[in-house]
C-alpha cells in the first residue's frame, strides 16, 4: 500500500509533509524521535519545521497510525507499528527494540475490567540488548 493510501485508510489527508514523515516512520524501525525525523527530512522540505513535524505525529498518533512511546523521560519516539507489542530499551546503547506482547489481552478497544475502560496497552522493558552484552563479554552477535 502506498503512503497516501495508508494515511487515507486513518482517515489523515495527506500532504507532502505527511507522506514524507510516514514515509520516513514506515521505512524506519528505529522509533525515531521528533528531532530525528526533522533533521532527516529538512533538507529535501525545507519549508519543514519541528512544529510540522510535531503537529503531524500528534496527528498520526490521534487517528492510530502510530504510536507515540515515552518510554524514558529525555524523549518521545515513534513507532508505525500499531500491533499490540511490547518494547525493551537498552539501558546502554539507547536502542529500542519491538517484543512479543507477553499480557493476557490481544485486542484493545474498550477493554471492561471492573468498570475501568482500557483503550491503551503500553509494555516496556529495559535492561542490556544481546549486542551489548555481547560487547560487555567481548563477543560480536551476528
Amino acid at each position: 500500500m502506498k503512503t497516501y493510501d495508508y494515511l487515507l485508510s486513518y482517515n489523515i489527508k495527506p500532504s507532502v509533509q505527511r507522506i514524507a514523515i510516514m514515509d520516513y516512520l514506515l521505512a524506519h524501525k528505529t522509533h525515531p524521535c521528533i528531532d530525528e525525523i526533522y533533521m532527516a527530512l529538512c533538507d529535501d522540505i525545507p519549508t519543514l519545521s519541528k512544529t510540522t513535524v510535531y503537529n503531524t505525529l500528534k496527528l498520526f498518533v490521534e487517528h492510530g497510525a502510530a504510536l507515540m512511546l515515552t518510554i524514558d523521560e529525555k524523549n518521545a519516539c515513534f513507532d508505525s507499528e500499531t500491533s499490540l507489542h511490547a518494547h525493551f530499551l537498552c539501558k546502554k546503547c539507547g536502542k529500542i527494540y519491538d517484543l512479543p506482547f507477553s499480557g493476557e489481552t490481544k485486542q484493545v478497544e474498550r477493554i471492561d475490567m471492573n468498570g475501568f475502560f482500557i483503550e491503551e496497552i503500553h509494555q516496556y522493558y529495559k535492561g542490556v540488548c544481546p549486542a551489548c552484552a555481547a560487547k560487555e563479554q567481548g563477543k560480536e552477535v551476528g
